[in-house]
């Protein structure tokens, strides 16, 4: 098994594009650790290094995966520090979290890989939160992925667009009792996008403060998976009353969940909790019988390690996939299912936890 000092040894490489300078020379790599064959560090970038950020994490990864021992590599990072333009609180000072006119409060629903079923659980938690009767709206973050139009039922509409640059203004779709934007409904069916990181960042801040979200109780935000560019420009532009952490009980999705959770911690951001989905399936003529396909008890043991709830348990059901796939979602269509009943749950507990 590799030693600390072996580990840093083979970080010592890693240098600045802009200064050359090494990378442990200038703190940006600090509390390396080592813990049962994972290599464990904060990665501390300064805002004017953020788009070095996936280079560095890349080098890092691989120079640790190259040791005697080190079979995993989490990467957890430390609080933002976003800078504001020149011209506005000055430059190269912290520029205040923006909160959303007419929003009362912003919940993020968020997964460390794709796959767990984060924006069924988004949508659904949305729809269920609408139900007891809040106003509610969904912004869908997904820009690369983004699913929420279809599970809706408004593929094929557009926001109307007003305006241009700054000043441009859109209006929200209406449907399922949500008002709702995603990327899918600005871009054909097909149609990839392929942005970098400040390209992200501008849209995500058009979703946040270019939408006539009008006056609601709550905006969900279905980010994409990962800990990636719009997870840090959502938490560095608005106030967030939390984040869900959405997982399945396979181990896969939990090394990945649990690097989300981190993530969202060392930024500041409330984690209110851990859903954890495809629970387990009944199959439709014994819904009596429960097969845990993906394991058992994932959810709770990441919960646990987090000090943070198992706000519920969400079993894999034809109705979901029927719901999703109609633009029908299963808390609307057939709100007695029992997947439709645990997310009605998660909203009631979510209330609870968002209550002033």
């Amino acid at each position: 098994m590799a030693t600390v000092e072996e580990a840093l040894k083979a970080l010592e490489p890693l240098r600045d594009a802009g200064s050359g300078k090494g990378l442990l020379e200038l703190g940006w790599i600090q509390q390396l650790r080592l813990e049962a064959h994972r290599a464990v560090f904060l990665l501390a970038l300064p805002g004017f290094a953020n788009s070095q950020r996936e280079r560095i994490a890349t080098g890092a990864r691989s120079a640790l995966l190259a040791l005697d021992g080190i079979n995993d590599v989490q990467i957890e990072l430390a609080p933002a520090t976003p800078t504001a333009p020149i011209g506005a609180a000055g430059h190269g000072q912290p520029a205040p979290l923006q909160a959303i006119p007419g929003v009362r409060q912003v919940i993020a629903v968020s997964s460390g890989k794709g796959g767990v079923g984060k924006s069924t659980v988004a949508v659904n938690l949305a729809c269920a939160l609408a139900q007891q009767g809040l106003r509610v709206a969904l912004l869908d973050a997904d820009i690369y992925g983004p699913n929420a139009p279809t599970m809706l039922g408004v593929a094929d509409r557009s926001p109307e667009v007003s305006g241009s640059g700054d000043s441009q203004r859109l209006v929200p779709i209406e449907s399922c009792g949500l008002a709702m934007v995603s990327m899918g409904l600005l871009i054909g069916p097909d149609q990839p996008v392929i942005w970098r990181g400040p390209m992200l960042n501008g849209i995500i801040r058009q979703f946040l403060y270019q939408v006539e979200w009008g006056d609601r109780d709550v905006l969900v935000v279905d980010l994409p998976p990962g800990t990636g560019d719009a997870q840090l420009s959502l938490a560095q532009a608005v106030p967030m009353a939390g984040v869900v952490i959405v997982t399945t009980p396979q181990q896969v999705a939990l090394q990945d969940a649990r690097r989300g959770l981190a993530m969202f911690q060392q930024l500041g951001v409330p984690v209110l909790g851990v859903v954890e989905n495809m629970s387990w399936f009944s199959p439709p003529d014994q819904p009596e019988r429960r097969y845990p396909i993906f394991g058992s008890g994932g959810g709770q043991t990441l919960a646990q390690e987090a000090g943070v709830p198992l706000l519920g348990q969400i079993p894999m059901e034809l109705p979901v996939q029927e719901g999703g796939d109609s633009g029908r979602p299963v808390t609307l269509a057939q709100p007695e299912s029992t997947a439709a009943t645990a997310l009605q749950h998660i909203a009631r507990r979510l209330l609870e936890l968002t209550s002033p």
